[in-house]
């Protein structure tokens, strides 16, 4: 429901918005405008993007957890489409992604209004809710008895491989 108000309140806005604008400035330096914005987007966002793939690659040469770079990489790729749509709401609404501080908090409310929930299925076909934090794995084993066998030759090949 909320993208079917999105796609039907964002146009009515830029078309007002656009002759708002034109009506104060003229048609030809709104045009401009728009697309300086376009070209301005574009640096900008790439930019950032390379800074953001730099900070993922480095989350996972460190082995941290790559999830917050991956969701910054994420709205900046969302800011870039909205920049190279002409409009000055998508504009503004792009531009304010591009900062650092609004994607941070962007995630925090994401964070907040999410709720991660792991479901665990059993043979039996019954599933159980499980904590993502949890350290209990759950499993069937069956002990195998070994048994004291001479030594392997090992002049041949090793057996997992066919020659």
């Amino acid at each position: 429901m909320w993208l079917f108000i999105a796609f039907l309140c964002v146009p009515l806005i830029e078309i007002a918005l656009f002759i708002q604008v034109g009506g104060l400035i003229g048609l030809w330096p709104t045009l401009g405008v728009v697309v300086l914005t376009a070209i301005l987007g574009t640096v900008l966002v790439r930019t950032q993007g390379l800074k953001a793939l730099a900070d993922v690659q480095d989350a996972f040469s460190r082995t941290r957890n790559p999830a917050e770079p991956l969701a910054h990489g994420a709205m900046i790729l969302f800011s870039g489409a909205l920049l190279l749509t002409p409009g000055f709401f998508t504009d503004a609404a792009g531009f304010a992604l591009l900062v650092p501080a609004v994607r941070t908090f962007v995630l925090r409310y994401l964070r907040n209004r999410v709720r991660v929930e792991t479901h665990v299925f059993t043979q039996d076909g019954m599933t159980r809710r499980r904590s993502p934090d949890s350290d209990i794995v759950e499993g069937e084993y069956e002990e195998i008895e070994t048994s004291r066998s001479p030594a392997p030759d090992r002049s041949g090949p090793s057996g997992w491989t066919r020659h």
